[in-house]
């Protein structure tokens, strides 16, 4: 393993990882939405507590919306109110499979009507986004069909097509969409985006603002999720990511909490195929159902910062060497010594470096924001998960 850990801080310095606003809010399965106290009544206080994650964590300094979610008169407004804070609008993200027309599907519906209205609201988003800033689309579908013969899977395809092109005709110079996909639900006998190699295709044919996000619950079970991130990175069409965690199907669960030994392997193949920039969207996507929201956030924020610090920390000459010789063992050698190595006081003296605690989980708690949030929002109607 190399030594330099200079240059591994140096690096998680530039390290910047998105929160999302209704992580936040009330959220809970499908039998039961779990109240807690505190939680935020607006999009401005989803923004106050985002800015609290930042603040503990130095490396969270956008939050995404979700509109209708976080739908608010003046968006020029609110992206001030983010600003004064510390933080900035980020990504935003559609939402056409809540209404009841969207049914048997958004944008690939066999109904005309359905279809422009769904078109009309992520053409909105665009609007949102040029007030906003925001540099990202994220397009998620809900579409699909149950039974065999309900409709024609081509034809869905077509209108999807129909749709997305439409979108990127729309996106400015500066703006770009993440393509989302997943492997099934709601939709359980064909869903019209479900897996990497479709939502790749339609990005390829549209162009360079069109662009794959990676969900690490949208997999089927033994999915080497590292390879299809290698894989984009390596046809420039890796867009982001939606951080998260699985045992059964798209749990939602704080990332890393299932399998770090999966997060540490997909920012080594983020990091080894050039894709620690920028031009790469970290989010999280989490629901937060029975773990209180802030401190599940920063939970997650520095989980994926130690996935990152052990991967940086990968002796890669040493790694290529032994898989130059066909040394297996020792090339798997080479990689477990960096996952294995204990991170966090690296992470804590980086840190201090900042001029933040060392510990942002007790910092937080120290803090008082907690109590302050619990008193002073008491009435009014929470905004949680599908607010």
């Amino acid at each position: 393993m190399t030594t330099d850990t200079a240059q591994a801080k140096a690096a998680l310095r530039t390290q910047r990882i998105e929160t999302p606003s209704w992580a936040y809010g009330n959220s809970g399965t499908r039998f039961k939405v779990f109240a807690q106290q505190g939680v935020p009544r607006t999009p401005q206080e989803k923004i106050d507590d985002a800015a609290q994650v930042h603040r503990y964590t130095g490396i969270a300094p956008s939050v995404a919306l979700h509109i209708p979610w976080d739908k608010v008169d003046d968006y020029a407004a609110l992206a001030e109110h983010a600003r004064e804070r510390g933080v900035q609008v980020g990504t935003i993200n559609t939402n056409v499979f809540q209404d009841d027309d969207y049914m048997l599907g958004s944008v690939t519906n066999p109904d005309p009507a359905v279809r422009k209205k769904a078109l009309n609201h992520l053409l909105e988003c665009v609007d949102i986004m040029d007030v906003t800033g925001s540099r990202d689309l994220k397009l998620w579908f809900s579409d699909g069909t149950n039974y065999p013969g309900q409709d024609d899977i081509r034809a869905r395809q077509d209108r999807l097509a129909e749709a997305l092109a439409a979108v990127y005709e729309r996106l400015g110079d500066d703006q770009r969409f993440l393509l989302e996909y997943k492997l099934f639900e709601p939709a359980f006998y064909t869903t019209d985006l479900p897996d990497w190699g479709t939502s790749y295709a339609h990005c390829l044919k549209l162009g360079p603002k069109a662009q794959v996000v990676v969900d690490t619950g949208h997999h089927a079970p033994g999915t080497n999720i590292e390879f299809i991130v290698a894989f984009l990175l390596r046809e420039g069409k890796l867009g982001g990511f939606d951080f998260n965690s699985r045992f059964y199907a798209d749990d939602d669960l704080m990332v890393g909490a299932a399998d770090p030994f999966q997060l540490f392997r997909i920012m080594h193949e983020v990091i080894q195929g050039g894709g620690y920039t920028d031009e790469i969207a970290f989010m999280l996507d989490q629901c937060h159902n029975i773990e209180p929201k802030i401190p599940g956030q920063i939970r997650s924020v520095m989980n994926v910062q130690e996935a990152t610090a052990k991967a940086l920390l990968v002796d890669v000459e040493a790694l290529r060497a032994a898989q130059k010789a066909g040394d297996v063992l020792g090339a798997n050698a080479v990689f477990m010594d960096a996952y294995n190595t204990d991170v966090r006081p690296l992470l804590a003296e980086l840190r201090a470096e900042m001029g933040l605690a060392p510990d942002p989980m007790a910092a937080y708690a120290r803090s008082g924001y907690f109590e302050k949030i619990r008193d002073g929002r008491k009435d009014g109607q929470a905004a949680g998960w599908g607010a």
